[in-house]
């Protein structure tokens, strides 16, 4: 059986059970099979079948759940794809894969691109899916048939589509249901975004389960404290959040009662233990995208060994690690050398990239089982005494950040074709703060002067925020090792004299505006921040934005919301949203209160 098979056997057996509660919205395994097998058969009627691809386009949602449920029970794979992204980077993902159907919700409709493919709006009561039959299509998938296609940066300039069976899927939902207890009354978060392999993970081994999904809500999801209060509060039982949000979440205090008991992590070199007082256990996971999300898993203890950072873990259910020399030959135990990763969870290849997938994809010469092969992740790592493996970076130049994958060549290759840019590359360096950076060197063509806002723009417009680099550094040349590549360890660290800063640079204006440039000074480590400078595109991300808020919050007693920085990431539209929310607040008090509510700002507004 196939997971969507799996998630009907819950809906026969327990029609009535909470499936996805999002806010005020919940949704019964009744409604979500129906839902979704109605809108399998629209797309079997318009041809979707095994293999074929179908995109969808929405954020952490009941939707997005009966969306992809619909799409695998048609038989087709479905592409995830974050809403967020730049309307040119969905569009060159659509084009890719090869999708002429497009699943998005209604809010997003104006937000999308057009092409060739068709456009289905899946949320609301759509006539074209509502009068469709409420059970399932004849079932066309195999296991070795495709169930999602999610693409990873490229180290060609082009982003890589993984191509994931539901062998690959089936297996990853097995594990973790066995690995975790996991049970019908268990509560558990959806978050990520369907870009990051990670909204796999949060969806299938819950509800092929029979568990509860609760999508997170938006106000608290990059808030320690808040979220903390939102799971205690949600009554959350085991929950994935990143490494570098689950990090600040296991620094707090947690009340005993709470029924969380399972808090996963990964994508991102974990660096801390836990508190010894936290009433739940702390899972550290590694695993490639292209192995399906999970290769292996490891409790953290606050009694384990500080002095050495934590370990990724033992391989999970069928599942081989191998750690090899250059030769792919087997290293001594205790040393370094690079994961191979074999068994269930190795994805067919990436698509229509079949040397590519020849290269990374290699026979497995450690199994007997008939066409076995294993994944060169590029990862290095060695195996400790007690068989848990240790992670200790890269063998090539990929960039982990934020838990997403970056190619620095596919930033270069856009870089490249901007007017003006003879050579360009990409690296990352570390701050003083610890926060990893992306800068990028340019080298200009005879007599060409860079606008850094309009570098910014022209990137933002065809890559994700997380791959917009936030420092820019203008050199003669690129330094090249005697082998004439590219030297990396020669490019000059980013330093005030060296950084490219705008002419057109607008200084802030107003007490308000002088005041964020300031917390957004000492937050990002820059030199300067001007009023239309963006918060994203000097470097912060939705971290960094939890402290921005909370530092408003405290200045002048006004929350902004994550999405409001996302609408507003400049000085002067935050500084804006700002002054109306404080006058919004005080419109219905007396003049005396008013005044003192304006006062205890210190930023000069007046009533």
């Amino acid at each position: 059986m196939c997971v969507h098979d799996l998630v009907s056997v819950e809906a026969n057996a327990t029609p009535d059970a909470v499936a996805i509660v999002d806010g005020d919205q919940q949704v019964s395994y009744r409604d979500l099979d129906v839902r979704a097998n109605q809108l399998a058969h629209l797309l079997r009627a318009l041809g979707v079948g095994p293999d074929v691809p179908v995109g969808l386009c929405m954020g952490p949602s009941v939707d997005l759940a009966i969306g992809a449920l619909g799409i695998l029970k048609a038989g087709g794979a479905y592409v995830p794809l974050d809403p967020n992204y730049p309307l040119n980077r969905i569009s060159g993902l659509l084009e890719t894969s090869g999708t002429t159907l497009l699943l998005t919700r209604s809010s997003l409709a104006n937000q999308v691109p057009r092409g060739k493919w068709r456009t289905i709006i899946v949320d609301g009561d759509q006539p074209a899916i509502s009068h469709n039959s409420r059970v399932a299509p004849v079932p066309q998938a195999k296991p070795e048939n495709l169930a999602y296609i999610i693409f990873t940066s490229g180290s060609t300039g082009r982003p890589k589509g993984v191509e994931i069976t539901h062998a690959n899927l089936l297996n990853l939902s097995s594990w973790h249901q066995r690995a975790f207890n996991l049970a019908a009354s268990d509560r558990a978060t959806l978050q990520a975004s369907p870009g990051f392999d990670a909204a796999v993970w949060e969806l299938w081994p819950y509800l092929t389960a029979g568990a509860s999904l609760h999508v997170v809500d938006e106000a608290v999801r990059a808030m320690p404290e808040l979220l903390r209060d939102w799971m205690v509060a949600k009554g959350i039982t085991i929950s994935f959040l990143p490494t570098a949000l689950a990090e600040q979440m296991i620094d707090l205090r947690w009340p005993s009662a709470t029924a969380l008991r399972v808090l996963l992590t990964g994508a991102d070199t974990l660096r801390r233990y836990p508190r010894a007082d936290l009433p739940f256990t702390f899972v550290n996971n590694y695993g490639p995208t292209e192995c399906t999300v999970v290769a292996t898993s490891g409790t953290i203890r606050p009694d384990d060994q500080p002095a050495r950072l934590p370990t990724i873990g033992y391989p999970i259910d069928n599942t081989q690690i191998h750690i090899v020399d250059e030769q792919l030959n087997p290293v001594p135990a205790g040393t370094a050398g690079e994961i191979l990763i074999g068994g269930a969870g190795v994805a067919r290849g990436y698509l229509n990239l079949p040397e590519l997938t020849v290269e990374r994809f290699v026979a497995d010469r450690f199994s007997n089982e008939r066409g076995a092969r294993l994944y060169r992740t590029g990862d290095l790592g060695r195996f400790l005494p007690d068989g848990q493996i240790a992670f200790m970076g890269r063998i090539d130049e990929q960039i982990k950040l934020r838990g997403y994958r970056i190619e620095p060549q596919e930033i270069a290759a856009v870089l490249d074709g901007y007017s003006g840019i003879k050579a360009s590359c990409v690296s990352a360096y570390t701050d003083d703060s610890g926060e990893k950076r992306l800068v990028a060197y340019l080298v200009p063509s005879a007599d060409t002067r860079f606008s850094l806002s309009e570098l910014r723009k022209f990137v933002g417009d065809y890559l994700p925020d997380y791959m917009v680099p936030s420092t820019f550094v203008q050199i003669t040349e690129l330094p090249l090792s005697p082998h004439g590549k590219l030297d990396r360890s020669a490019l000059p660290e980013p330093t005030p004299s060296n950084i490219l800063d705008d002419d057109c640079f607008q200084a802030p204006q107003s007490p308000v505006e002088e005041r964020l440039a300031s917390f957004l000074t000492a937050l990002l480590r820059v030199g300067r921040v001007g009023r239309d400078d963006n918060f994203f595109n000097l470097g912060g991300h939705s971290l960094m934005g939890a402290q921005m808020i909370a530092k408003i919050q405290d200045t002048f007693g006004v929350e902004l919301s994550l999405h409001s920085l996302f609408d507003h990431p400049t000085v002067r539209e935050m500084s804006s949203e700002i002054e109306r929310l404080v006058h919004a607040k005080v419109a219905s008090m007396s003049e005396d209160e008013a005044q003192r509510v304006l006062e205890s700002t210190q930023d000069g507004m007046q009533p």
